[in-house]
């Protein structure tokens, strides 16, 4: 058995959507491509993973996504507004037919009174017009732990709209 962090729920969320023949991509940010290397590290992802994009800058997220810097400069790249543009934009820009996009902060700075460090926005999209968002409030637990249990929330969020 692999000892690696959420491998078991990769695994998992690779089989349902092999056995539904359906693809993902990752929009990443506060991971830094974490949530497309935990799926990578399964046998047989290629099946399954499309791609990954690692939109750590804002300019990343507009130049790759379509993200329009104007919703950015609104409501600031950690929001639910960007978070589904991001995963919007994933889908736009793959052949996946389910997307998942985070955007956080992992610290142990760039927190504030209104977005703390631990405050990560999740959102996925399906092909076929779902969308999900959640946000989680991790709490200054470190930034590998945040990056982590980000990446469990995504699976979660994506085993969602598999299902």
């Amino acid at each position: 058995m692999v000892s690696h962090p959420n491998y078991d729920a990769a695994q998992e969320l690779l089989d349902d959507a092999k056995r539904r023949g359906l693809r993902v991509a990752t929009a990443e940010s506060c991971t830094g491509g974490l949530i497309a290397a935990t799926l990578a590290a399964v046998p047989g992802a290629s099946a399954v993973l499309e791609r990954g994009f690692v939109t750590y800058s804002n300019e990343a997220k507009t130049d790759m996504l379509g993200v329009p810097s104007a919703l950015i400069a609104q409501h600031g790249a950690v929001s639910r507004e960007v978070a589904l543009a991001m995963a919007e934009g994933a889908l736009k820009h793959s052949r996946a037919d389910i997307t998942v996009a985070v955007t956080g902060i992992a610290g142990p700075d760039g927190g504030s009174a209104e977005k703390p460090v631990g405050l990560v926005h999740l959102a996925a999209a399906r092909r076929d017009g779902a969308r999900l968002h959640e946000e989680r409030r991790f709490g200054a637990v470190g930034r590998h732990e945040i990056q982590l249990q980000t990446v469990s929330e995504a699976f979660a969020l994506m085993r969602r709209l598999i299902d």
